[in-house]
């Protein structure tokens, strides 16, 4: 019998930000979002380790007050992905998911099926999660596209809505949202935050290009359960908006 890899959940969570500031701390049906995320963690079947990993003391404190766990992380990140890595570093692992601190809503089930790939398929480093969308959705500029090969592969992933419409038939199209989760095998975890930000990573500002830049593959696994980040005033007001309707 395999024993069963231990699975960490990693939150990355900053307390400044541009659009947003003290986003973690922003209340959503009267708790902080922090918390929410971190209760969709405790949910997953396949995790037995969450960890809030923060760059500020006001976060640890809501953290432990709600009786979470959380580690004060260097300031100097460029990503949530370096965030994490650092806690990876820290604890002790097999599998490590580096679930974003601004995901409210993820399914908890979801997120357990991009763990499962990665445990099932030896040769997989890391997977992520995507959910079919319509033209109009692929057109936010908030949201991120990602196109997969026929394996289920990631071929790229953008602000933009691809892929492109040359026929003009939009209905036609292979679209799907990125959500923003990875689950990573620890040990590519802390290869990958050591590389260097990569020219695609910086023009389309989404660290997981850095890992296809440098020639490695990201599962992505499809799912019907969709999740909104919350990145601005108007996503907080639409997240309370949706707690307030179950």
């Amino acid at each position: 019998m395999i024993n069963k890899p231990y699975v960490l959940v990693v939150i990355p969570a900053r307390f400044h930000s541009a659009r947003l500031e003290g986003k973690p701390l922003k209340l959503i049906g009267g708790k902080p979002m922090i918390e929410h995320v971190y209760n969709r963690a405790k949910d997953m079947k396949t995790a037995d380790r969450v960890i809030v990993a923060t760059d500020d003391d006001r976060i640890v404190e809501a953290v432990k007050k709600f009786g979470g766990t959380a580690l004060l992380t260097s300031k100097s990140h460029r990503s949530g992905g370096d965030r994490t890595a650092e806690v990876a570093r820290l604890v002790k692992s097999d599998i490590v998911v580096n679930l974003q601190g601004d995901e409210p809503f993820i399914n908890a089930e979801a997120v357990d099926s991009a763990v499962s790939a990665l445990i099932e398929i030896p040769e997989i480093k890391v997977t992520t999660l995507c959910v079919p969308i319509s033209p109009a959705e692929a057109e936010d500029p908030n949201v991120t596209c990602v196109v997969r090969d026929l394996a289920g592969y990631a071929l790229y992933f953008s602000k933009l809505p691809i892929p492109n419409d040359r026929d003009g038939e939009a209905d036609k199209r292979p679209l799907y949202k990125h959500l923003g989760i990875y689950v990573f095998r620890s040990d590519f975890l802390v290869e990958y935050a050591a590389l260097e930000p990569t020219p695609l990573e910086q023009c389309e500002k989404l660290e997981q290009l850095r890992i296809l830049e440098n020639g490695e593959r990201i599962m992505v696994i499809e799912t019907d359960c969709d999740s909104i980040g919350v990145d601005s005033p108007e996503d907080l007001k639409k997240a309370n908006e949706i707690f307030s309707n179950g």
